[in-house]
């Protein structure tokens, strides 16, 4: 089973009374550990301050700003895109294997199997006449 933490944190520039705040999530996870970390930042925060300023970067040492995709609600962002209210900052892990690459070995392997047509790749028919 995976553990799941959900913690909430205010940062340090938010705690005087006069300034605008915005309350969003990051969020970041492993097979073995996931965390959802609620912060509450200044509006106009960017979505890398608001990942420095989350402690995400202490918690999982692999996490490398330069190298993992970052996204917010499930669509690609960039680090310098600013914040709004309720956003939820999605840290992403590198791809282990290109699909497209895995998909073709797949096919190859089920053609030399006798599971696919060798022709178009597709399903063997039965009922096809063979040359």
């Amino acid at each position: 089973m995976f553990k799941y933490e959900n913690i909430t944190k205010i940062t340090e520039h938010t705690m005087a009374k006069d300034v605008a705040t915005n309350q969003i999530e990051v969020v970041y996870g492993v097979p073995e550990k996931q965390r959802i970390l609620t912060i509450i930042t200044a509006k106009n925060t960017t979505v890398e301050q608001a990942i420095v300023e989350s402690g995400m970067l202490s918690l999982f040492d692999e996490i490398d700003l330069t190298k993992n995709k970052v996204g917010i609600w499930n669509r690609a962002a960039k680090l310098t895109d600013t914040l709004e209210e309720g956003d939820r900052i999605e840290i992403y892990r590198p791809l282990l294997a290109d699909p497209k690459e895995v998909r073709k070995r797949r096919a190859e392997k089920a053609k030399l199997e006798g599971r696919a047509d060798k022709v178009t790749g597709g399903r063997v028919n039965s009922l096809r006449k063979k040359d």
